[in-house]
């Protein structure tokens, strides 16, 4: 397992827009949203994404009324199978994700957010303007922090009720995106 950072997107930044298929094959698109959003990068396998998959699940039922959220795999699955959609729509289920989950194969999304680990995750305005990327939460693997998305959901609710979102953000940590060979983007 390699833990890096999130790359940190500058805040105020656009959102990249996209149209990726879910694990059924329906396509989504940002473009077709209105209001506020979440973007989390994730996987299947790893221990990170393991670690608050639960969470995950939790603020899809939290705010799925009032954010669009999605979650979007940009992992290699030639090179690690469990990132299949298969796999992915299995983890959906098994987890009770009710926000799409989205297979980014060309990994194009997940370099124009600058996207670096699993989770990273990204919070927009209704304006579609970034407020807010870094952590889940404070919790770790290997830490006794309890899960319980924090930062993601001080972000969300300042989003909701109008108000602006603190500056001082921390980087995800997670598991490196597995890239196809030879697409590693250049800030990674």
């Amino acid at each position: 397992m390699t833990a890096v950072n999130s790359q940190m997107l500058a805040l105020g930044t656009s959102a990249p827009d996209f149209s990726l298929p879910d694990v059924e094959g329906k396509v989504h698109s940002l473009a077709a949203t209105t209001g506020p959003c979440l973007v989390m990068f994730i996987c299947n396998h790893c221990p990170f994404v393991h670690h608050v998959r639960e969470e995950l699940a939790r603020l899809g039922r939290d705010y799925g009324e009032s954010v669009a959220i999605y979650a979007i795999n940009s992992n290699d699955s030639g090179t690690h199978p469990g990132d299949s959609p298969e796999r992915m729509k299995q983890e959906a289920l098994d987890w009770g994700y009710s926000f799409p989950y989205l297979v980014d194969g060309e990994q194009s999304v997940a370099k124009a957010y600058r996207a670096a680990c699993t989770p990273d995750v990204y919070v927009f305005d209704a304006k579609r303007e970034l407020v807010y990327r870094g952590q889940l939460d404070g919790s770790r693997p290997s830490n006794n922090v309890p899960v319980d998305g924090r930062d993601v959901r001080a972000a969300l609710n300042a989003v909701l009720e109008g108000r602006p979102v603190s500056p001082d953000q921390v980087p995800s940590i997670g598991c490196n995106i597995k890239w196809n060979r030879g697409n590693e983007p250049e800030y990674y």
